[in-house]
């Protein structure tokens, strides 16, 4: 008779989160590949980039939803990018809460996000 198993919860991949790309195919590897973007890199535990995430990806994150993510990527549109995370406070209903939330799981420079598991 056979038994059920429990799926294993050891990681499948021998590499830290950071390391983890993607084959042309778009499956994960430790390999050669792109970087995980959006969901992705959410599900991996990695930083987006603020200055370049979707108002899709970043009503992913805890807190954020749809609205505050709307008035984000609008106000990153009206100055270009965000420089510093006063940029950030500033847009309305980003208090202290959500700023501690958006440093936590994004960064303000692309070459960081990737360095960054939250």
């Amino acid at each position: 008779m056979a038994r059920a198993r429990w799926p294993d919860s050891r990681p499948s991949l021998d590499c830290p989160p950071e390391a983890v790309r993607l084959d042309p195919a778009g499956l994960a590897t430790c390999g050669p590949g792109a970087v995980p973007k959006g969901a992705q890199a959410l599900a991996l535990g990695l930083k987006l980039d603020l200055n370049a995430a979707s108002e899709s990806e970043l009503a992913l994150l805890p807190g954020v939803g749809r609205d505050l993510a709307k008035r984000l990527v609008s106000a990153r549109e009206e100055q270009g990018r965000f420089s510093s995370w006063e940029d950030v406070d500033a847009v309305p209903g980003v208090g202290a809460a959500k700023l501690e939330t958006l440093r936590a799981a994004t960064v303000l420079d692309a070459a960081a996000a990737n360095g960054g598991v939250w």
